[in-house]
This record gives structure tokens, C-alpha cells and sequence, in this order.
């Protein structure tokens, strides 16, 4: 009776152990150098009619960056938008057609009703008023609900970006820095905590924590040895790069050599983008480092992925384009001139693509 008694622990612990061995589908996605997009308003330009051609064509939009070897998308979420169309339903709909054609999807919380950016990070209007126990558990469960939705969309984000561009914090007053990072912490660290919640057993999204300025490398250190003061956990480094507001690419590439220096996360340069025709450097004396045209936008995103790629490290992973499709005033930034006719920087990756 001892002797069967034994084995039938022993065949218990044996079982237990396996289940604990066995491979689960929560580890983190591996990533491979992205070439991607924020094509966040794609799909409100063309249900109002805008049509892309690429060498004459009209196409859907995803269909020509697909087609010129842009594999990841980056979407933007705004939490109760009243007059943009980023909302969890529109986001939800142009991640599902990103993914029939097989690209990966960036998630961009934006914690906010509005643009958030480092001059404005505004706390969504459901928020307001909220004690920092409530704000933290609001943050949460607002990521939990959402991610779930995207998982049973079946447009689970491969990475997932807690806030934007959150050098001066996020979701303000309360999360506002240099002066609340006790709080801004808490508020990350929720959203982070969040992803996890909603995700259930599915992959882990990989964590980006995004600081704006992608030339300053002493504001971001600054900035990171913050969060790892925190003790936040996260995978990816993401950086902005605009040369009109942030510097030169001596600059830039001295901003990845510090980060690779101090720091185990990977990089990824998560905006950029530059003129097609004079915009931001039209006054006097102010000399522009590429000529605003169609072939200096090319030689521009030609020179800064360059910039990247010759940096002998496997932790640069990769480069995204801010808004190629987009339309209105900010169109001389996209990819497609007034007449929705594809420019010469289009092809830039061409020569890169996956078959």
C-alpha cells in the first residue's frame, strides 16, 4: 500500500513537472528588422474617396506599401475621440486588413481623446477627476479590455507602444514630468500590466517606451535611467526623428550609440518623415539638409535608414515612416503627391523586400 501510494506521487509530481516544461504560445515575438508605417488615417482617407495610384494604378493603399516592402503597420488609439476616427472599432478594422496581407501590427496608445505628444498630453475625459489609485486601475483595465478586443479580432499587436512620445510624461496633470514621476511610473507600469492582462495565453506583444526626440542623447538618457530607476521592464526603445525639430544625423547616430552603450533594449526609429515640397524650411537662412522635393524626400529616408543600418549591431531593428498616406496639410510629409500619385520614395525598400 506504501509502495503504491509512492508512485502515485511520484507519477503526480512527474505530471506536474511536464505541465510546467511544456512550451506555452506566451513567450515574447521575435523580431526581425521592421520596415514600417503609421497609416493610422489610411482608412478614413480612402472611405472618403481618396484614391492611391502607384505608377498610375489605383490600388488600396496597404496593397502598395505591401508591395514595396513595408511589413509592419503602426496604428495609432485615441480613447473616446469626438472628432478623429482612431477609435478601437476603426483601429480594429485597418489592423484586420494589414494583417490578410500578412503585415505585423504596431499598437500606439496614446492614452488620450486627442494627439498626445510632448507638448500635450491630455487625460481622456472619462479619467478626469480620478484619484491616482483610480487613474492607475483605469489605465489597466482600459489596456486589458482593449488588447482583448484586438486578440479576438484576431489582430493581436506584435508590439505594442505604451504612450507617445512620453518625454514631458502622459496623461496629464497627474502623469506630467519632471514633476510626477512617481505617478508617471505607476501609470506606465498599469498599461504594461495591462497588455499582459489582456493578452491571456496568447504571444506576448513586445513593450516599446517612447521618447520623442531622437537626436538628444542626453535627454534620453536622462529619461531611461528613470525607467530603469522604476524598475520597468520593457523590449524596445522607440525614437522620433524630424531634423527641423530635433538635429542632424551626427546627432541621431550618436543619440544609438549611447542607447546601445547603457542600455539591453533594442531600438527601433518609430517616426520619421520629411517634405516633398518647401515646408519647414522656407525662412530665410534656414538651410534645408535635403532640398523639399520629391527626390530629397527619397534621398532623405535613403540616408537615414543608412544611418541605421550601418551601425554594426543586431539591436537596431528597424525604421517607420509618420503618415505617409495622409492627406490635408500635412500631405507634402506622405508618400503621394496632390493627385494621389505615388513619389519617388516609395521605392526606397524595394531593393529589401521580402519575397
Amino acid at each position: 500500500m506504501k509502495l503504491r501510494s509512492f508512485f502515485s506521487l511520484f507519477i503526480a509530481i512527474l505530471i506536474a513537472q511536464t505541465a510546467v516544461a511544456q512550451p506555452t504560445d506566451s513567450t515574447s515575438f521575435h523580431l526581425n528588422y521592421a520596415v514600417g508605417a503609421d497609416l493610422s488615417f489610411l482608412k478614413m482617407a480612402e472611405d472618403n474617396g481618396t484614391e492611391f495610384k502607384d505608377n498610375g494604378v489605383v490600388k488600396p493603399g496597404l496593397d502598395i506599401f505591401r508591395d514595396h516592402g513595408y511589413d509592419w503597420i503602426r496604428l495609432r488609439l485615441f480613447h473616446s475621440p469626438d472628432r478623429l476616427p482612431n477609435d478601437l472599432e476603426y483601429t480594429i478594422e485597418l489592423a484586420q486588413e494589414a494583417k490578410k496581407r500578412g503585415m505585423k501590427f504596431l499598437l500606439d496608445y496614446h492614452y488620450s481623446d486627442t494627439w498626445a505628444d510632448p507638448q500635450k498630453q491630455w487625460m481622456p475625459a472619462a479619467w478626469e477627476g480620478l484619484e491616482y489609485d483610480a487613474l492607475r486601475d483605469s489605465v489597466y483595465d482600459y489596456t486589458k479590455r482593449t488588447i482583448k478586443a484586438f486578440k479576438e479580432a484576431g489582430v493581436m499587436p506584435e508590439m505594442v507602444q505604451i504612450g507617445n512620445e512620453i518625454r514631458n510624461g502622459m496623461i496629464w496633470p497627474a502623469g506630467r514630468l519632471p514633476e510626477n514621476w512617481d505617478t508617471f511610473a505607476g501609470l506606465l507600469q498599469a498599461g504594461i500590466d495591462g497588455v499582459d492582462a489582456g493578452r491571456g495565453q496568447a504571444m506576448r506583444p513586445l513593450i516599446m517606451v517612447h521618447y520623442d526626440n531622437g537626436a538628444d542623447a542626453r535627454g534620453n538618457r536622462e529619461f531611461y535611467d528613470n525607467i530603469q530607476k522604476y524598475g520597468i521592464e520593457f523590449d524596445i526603445i522607440g525614437l522620433s526623428y524630424y531634423p527641423w525639430w530635433h538635429g542632424n544625423l551626427l546627432e541621431l547616430r550618436e543619440n544609438l550609440l549611447s542607447l546601445m552603450k547603457h542600455y539591453d533594449e533594442d531600438i527601433i526609429l518609430v517616426e520619421t518623415a520629411y517634405n516633398w515640397r518647401p515646408s519647414e524650411y522656407t525662412e530665410e537662412g534656414k538651410l534645408a539638409p535635403w532640398p523639399e522635393t520629391p527626390q530629397g524626400q527619397k534621398d532623405f529616408l535613403e540616408t537615414v535608414h543608412e544611418t541605421l543600418i550601418n551601425i554594426n549591431s543586431s539591436r537596431i531593428k528597424g525604421i517607420f515612416w509618420w503618415e505617409p498616406a495622409v492627406t490635408g496639410g500635412l500631405r507634402s510629409r506622405g508618400y503621394f503627391d496632390d493627385e494621389g500619385n505615388a513619389l519617388p520614395v516609395i521605392n526606397v525598400f524595394d531593393k529589401y523586400k521580402r519575397q
